[in-house]
């Protein structure tokens, strides 16, 4: 590396290998579990894990799903040539590092729906034939694992990131270390305001405007919009000037009572709560429409719905960001397209055209670039016309 630091994954590594090769472990026994590796070196369960998967790969190891690591058959051929020396079909320290410098970081922050399994599609589609190797590191939308994630990524190699930032109200650092350092860097679905980077989204403004005026067209005049994440995101930041702006171009006067933005849902609680703000709201019949900012609020929305006693759509409906079905055919909510596969495929083309034949920063690519991805509304049933009130 460009320090002189051995990355930590491959300090692991390197110890297993001598266990392997010093006759500690033979073939079929059990290594120590990821938690016993997490605590000897006093790292992260990523960097185990990738430190694993990597010995897994050259043959070293066999991993099986719930039961841990076991020493490959293989591992006795390994042994004994890495004790003489490289031979044919062995990988060389030289190629060892040259796979390491092709590879291509992608940093998510769960990949626990559709939305992140088709983006991450994307990006596999357009870099199966680049010649990288791709690694897919998860943040669960921490700070501190984000940075984590970026730092381990150098530590390979990565000629090159492609980052989904987390929900917070300032910058990581680490990602602020990289627009200064010109690292091949694209942002996806969030840009960070003020600072310049090659970022492709979707266009968030006019999603909000294609979910006021479908159910405006519905007849819906009590139209309320609804995120648990930080109003300092810009997606968030989009969505909401969206909502205003249809608002005003309908002549409607701006109640900022529908915008439902200062809460946190704990999603993980079975019961539901019925002090929380947006349960009381729903209660109180104040809207007849909800437009929830992400997939998993509106599927709460419906449960707070259900728990009432109420039906969708017949007494409230719902439009969400992000299909929350692996096709169109079985959604059951009105959703606004964001393209997330398009936006993949186009941040790993922009990336990749980021990056010389060596690996390096191409130099001619010196202007940063924006591109916002036009959305699309596909209706289903969660949505149908404003039920008659009767005046109390």
């Amino acid at each position: 590396m460009q320090d002189g630091r051995i990355p930590i994954y491959q300090v692991i590594q390197d110890f297993i290998k001598n266990q392997i090769q010093t006759g500690v472990w033979s073939p079929g026994d059990k290594i120590f579990t990821e938690k016993e590796l997490m605590e000897k070196f006093e790292v992260s369960r990523i960097t185990v894990s990738n430190a694993l998967t990597g010995l897994t790969k050259e043959g070293w190891l066999n991993r099986i799903q719930g039961k841990g690591s076991y020493v490959h058959d293989m591992a006795l051929s390994l042994r004994s040539t890495a004790q003489s020396g490289p031979s044919i079909g062995m990988i060389t320290p030289a190629e060892q590092e040259e796979s390491r410098r092709n590879v291509i970081g992608l940093i998510l922050p769960n990949i626990s729906d559709f939305f992140s399994m088709r983006m991450n599609k994307g990006i596999s589609k357009a870099l199966k034939q680049s010649g990288y190797n791709f690694v897919l590191m998860l943040s669960e939308n921490s700070k501190e694992r984000e940075a984590a994630a970026i730092r381990e990524l150098l530590y390979m190699g990565a000629s090159g990131l492609i980052i989904f930032p987390v929900d917070a109200e300032t910058y990581n650092e680490e990602i602020l270390r990289l627009k200064l350092e010109r690292f091949p860097l694209v942002i996806i679905d969030r840009y960070l305001t003020g600072i310049e980077t090659h970022f492709i989204g979707s266009d968030g403004v006019e999603a909000s405007r294609l979910a006021v005026n479908h159910l405006y067209e519905l007849g819906h005049r009590d139209i309320a919009i609804c995120s648990d994440v930080p109003l300092s995101t810009t997606t968030i930041e989009q969505r909401l000037s969206g909502y205003m702006k249809a608002l005003k171009e309908l002549g409607e006067m701006i109640n900022p009572a529908m915008m439902l933005t200062d809460f946190y849902v704990d999603y993980e609680r079975e019961e539901l709560d019925e002090q929380h703000p947006l349960f009381r709201y729903v209660k109180n019949g104040l809207a007849t429409a909800y437009i929830t900012l992400n997939g998993t609020m509106a599927l709460h929305l419906f449960r707070i719905v259900r728990h009432l006693g109420l039906e969708v759509p017949k007494d409230i409906s719902i439009v969400t960001f992000d299909n929350l079905s692996p096709s169109r055919e079985f959604n059951f909510f009105t959703y606004i397209d964001q393209h997330e596969e398009t936006v993949g495929r186009l941040a790993a083309e922009q990336l990749l055209g980021l990056l010389d034949d060596t690996g390096k920063m191409n130099q001619q690519e010196n202007k940063y670039r924006k591109l916002l991805i036009e959305p699309h509304l596909v209706s289903s049933v969660s949505t149908a016309g404003c039920p008659v009130r009767t005046k109390p």
